[in-house]
């Protein structure tokens, strides 16, 4: 067995001839949504299952994550915590602010949070984000996944009051929450479109790929936050 570092904190893990994506157990021995745990040289690794999370596809994609142990993030979609808990092993001396809309998810949440505490669990609509702005503080990065019609404008607003200039935006856009019926390529063109040019946040599109066959009519993007 054995594990590569692909980018900070986020490793290939060997194991019987097959490769696996994961990071480093934050607290070892316990598993979050049922994934492998292995151990690999005294270390234990969570394996990242990416057909259940779109951060775990951009990174199977060869997209550049752009998040680092002391990092910051803003993570909008949290949902139960299945991908903010491989954030969470990432940023061993950062934080992560997890907004989710619905209580329900919000209370799995919570009870992830009882043992990792450099989450910090926000029960919010991410449309309003002056609605937590007494919690969150300056981020390095924003990591959007929400199934919502105004992706590009969530993560603009987002991103106008929370992140660094020359921060990183990592944007899942989901083709069939903005339109059932239009292609995704021209669904994806058009929200790329919004975000390099119709915001007063203005972005620079670094990297962008389709996140098949992990997720369907999904497109993984990073973009960068231009200094004004």
């Amino acid at each position: 067995m054995a594990a590569k570092e692909l980018s900070d904190s986020i490793f290939e893990v060997q194991k019987s001839g097959k490769r696996f994506l994961g990071t480093k157990n934050a607290v070892p021995g316990s598993a979050v949504y049922g994934e492998r745990l292995v151990e690999v040289e005294g270390d234990e690794y969570r394996i990242w299952d990416a057909r259940r999370s779109k951060l775990g596809a951009m990174v199977l994609k060869k997209m550049k994550i752009p998040i680092k142990s002391d990092s910051h993030v803003l993570y909008l979609g949290a949902a139960s915590g299945t991908t903010v808990s491989h954030v969470s092993d990432i940023v061993t001396d950062g934080l992560v602010y997890a907004v989710e809309f619905s209580p329900r998810t919000m209370r799995e949440l919570i009870q992830l949070c009882d043992t990792r505490s450099n989450i910090v669990p926000i029960l919010a609509d991410a449309n309003h984000p002056a609605s937590y702005a007494h919690i969150v503080e300056q981020v390095d990065v924003v990591f959007q996944d929400v199934a919502q019609p105004n992706q590009a404008q969530i993560a603009a607003v987002n991103c106008e009051q929370f992140l660094k200039d020359e921060g990183h935006l990592l944007l899942s856009i989901k083709a069939r929450s903005i339109d059932t019926v239009a292609s995704p390529a021209k669904i994806f063109k058009e929200e790329v479109k919004k975000l390099e040019k119709e915001f007063d946040t203005k972005f620079e599109v670094l990297k962008k790929h389709d996140l098949a066959p992990f997720h369907e009519d999904h497109l993984g993007l990073i973009a960068q936050k231009v200094s004004r």
